[in-house]
């Protein structure tokens, strides 16, 4: 009997280990190449960048956005919810009992303001420090549910900042619509004295659902989900350049005009695909193209510069799984394509071809960072171009006079060069904090020459500041950016020692009375011992008339100070 038991008892486990075995091997994991990590979900991830989850157990998460204090907002349609990450990764939930949130902006002009595009609505909040600091308030309403439900948000390029552009899908596969409202982006001034209202911006966009600004001509990109059951060919996915007032032609048309006589079944003189706009870049049919954007200057190899990223979310009704990736689409500076589409990152299909994962939307930041959203996984993300040791910044900007660990005094001049977009109106700020974060000293940077250009240019400054409380700090140089826009924030901080100040004190910080009984701070004074000192071992250290702790004047010590060549107390009593 006990062998029966014994024999079963490992059948059962065996059994067991069988199907964690499966289980484990569908969670999307990734082998960083040069590395033991298994931390992400992808099996596949070009030279030079490592990969790692930056936030679980999300939900469906879509959208995503910067908010004022740096944490990243994402949009949990399935969940009614909008989460806030904070950069160590932690999650919390902002907002809650929405209705299919998706599309997420922000505005700060006077105080911030949140922008959900719900399903059926367009909702602003007031935002501060990172909070919600206000019920909603519904600003325009928007035919909701549908065949495509999901809503987003894009503000235009100043100087029409204040007008919000709203992307709403077609309610079909490929109809004509009732509401005129479907299958385009439209528009609306956010600051409208009167009530705010939609526009038409752009027609005939079957499933436009993520948009993006192109950092060098301040167009809009979309992405478009080409219509269902034409084969696994046809048609093909798009990136469009949206014109306000253009016509993109769905449900006739796809593609580079093409006329789809599965719908269209009208006779024409002439091709009614003539006068709608072609795809700007036509993309595999059924990869259902979501996040779009693209790579700013700062931190990212030259030949990389202003390409779009795009996540494939990956088909449902191909034979064959096909998207399921991000990719990568070289570009000029004016937008055109220069080569073929590279992948980024793959990996979200298994080996049997099921997804494991499903990449949502992109945020590409300066330094070479990309977070990606996946609805599938519940998780967002992070990949960052692995870059040789202080050359994060020497591309850009540069400090001769300063390393890594230098031990720094007070004044402190610092002279270098930094490339001319690193300025705004020949000046940027330089900073000094301690090892808490406070901000000791602030000074701005001078171009020492012409700074409209893309080559280096000199310049210098001077930080001057009390002697610190923690014996190590930071200086940060900070590309001006007069945006506000976190992602064209950049920054080079370099990590300092405090040595001893122009006077000979090293963190000297006596308080009153150098920490006598009336002190007030409980803090010893770290101030070198000097022979006058011992005048004050008569002395009485009381509350002066101006409210402050300090040494009662008498005769004595005056005449022990004067035979010490020291004129007044003051001047040792820093």
């Amino acid at each position: 009997m006990r062998k029966h038991l014994f024999w079963f008892g490992a059948i059962v486990v065996l059994i067991l280990a069988a199907v964690a075995i499966f289980y484990r091997d569908r969670i999307p994991t990734v082998v960083i190449p040069g590395t033991n990590d298994e931390d992400s979900f992808a099996d596949t991830i070009i030279e030079g960048f490592t990969l790692t989850t930056f936030a679980d157990d999300l939900g469906g998460a879509r959208d995503m956005i910067r908010d004022d204090v740096g944490n990243i907002l994402v949009s949990i349609p399935s969940e009614g919810s909008v989460k806030s990450v904070s950069p160590d990764g932690s999650v919390r939930t902002l907002l809650r009992g929405l209705n299919k949130p998706h599309g997420l902006a922000m505005r700060c002009v006077e105080g911030c303001t949140l922008y959900v595009a719900e399903t059926d609505a367009i909702v602003a909040y007031t935002f501060e420090n990172g909070e919600v600091t206000s019920e909603a308030t519904t600003l325009v309403d928007l035919p909701g549910g549908g065949f495509h439900s999901t809503r987003s948000l894009t503000f235009l390029p100043s100087p029409d900042d204040n007008v919000l552009l709203v992307s709403i899908g077609s309610s079909c596969n490929a109809c004509d619509e009732s509401d005129d409202r479907r299958a385009t982006i439209m528009a609306f001034e956010v600051e409208d004295k009167d009530e705010p209202y939609l526009q038409p911006f752009a027609t005939g966009l079957r499933n436009s659902v993520f948009m993006a600004l192109h950092p060098a001509t301040g167009d809009v990109w979309a992405t478009e989900m080409g219509r269902d059951f034409l084969g696994d060919d046809l048609p093909p996915d798009e990136i469009n350049i949206i014109r306000e007032g253009g016509d993109y032609g769905w449900p006739i048309c796809y593609g580079q005009n093409i006329n789809d006589r599965d719908v269209d079944k009208n006779v024409y003189i002439q091709d009614p695909c003539n006068d709608k706009i072609a795809a700007h870049i036509d993309l595999p049919a059924h990869v259902a193209p979501l996040g779009i954007a693209f790579i700013p200057e700062e931190g990212w190899p030259e030949e990389w510069w202003y390409d779009a990223v795009v996540s494939y979310h990956g088909s449902w009704n191909s034979s064959t799984p096909v998207g399921y990736k991000v990719v990568r689409i070289p570009l000029d500076a004016e937008g055109n394509q220069t080569g073929p589409i590279v992948d980024l990152f793959t990996g979200f299909l298994d080996e049997e071809g099921e997804a494991i994962g499903r990449p949502v939307d992109l945020l590409i930041e300066p330094g070479g960072t990309i977070y990606i959203s996946d609805d599938k996984a519940g998780k967002i993300y992070k990949a960052v171009a692995q870059q040789e040791e202080s050359t994060t910044y020497n591309d850009l900007i540069r400090v001769t006079n300063l390393s890594e660990g230098d031990t720094i005094k007070s004044p402190l001049t610092l002279s270098g060069e930094a490339r001319g977009n690193w300025y705004f109106e020949a000046s940027f700020p330089i900073r000094l904090y301690d090892a808490d974060g406070n901000e000791l000293a602030v000074a701005v940077a001078q171009a020492q020459g012409d700074w409209m250009t893309t080559e280096y240019v000199p310049f210098k400054t001077t930080l001057t500041f009390d002697p610190p409380s923690t014996p190590t700090g930071t200086i940060v140089l900070q590309k001006d950016n007069p945006s506000g826009l976190p992602e064209y924030d950049d920054a080079f901080r370099i990590n300092v020692q405090f040595g001893p100040s122009a006077d000979g004190r090293a963190d000297c910080k006596p308080t009153g009375c150098s920490s006598q009984v009336c002190s007030d701070e409980d803090r010893v004074t770290t101030c070198e011992y000097r022979a006058e000192y011992a005048c004050y071992q008569s002395a009485t250290c009381e509350r002066q008339s101006n409210g402050e702790c300090g040494w009662t004047t008498t005769t004595k010590l005056l005449t022990c100070l004067e035979e010490a060549a020291l004129s007044t107390p003051e001047e040792i009593i820093y």
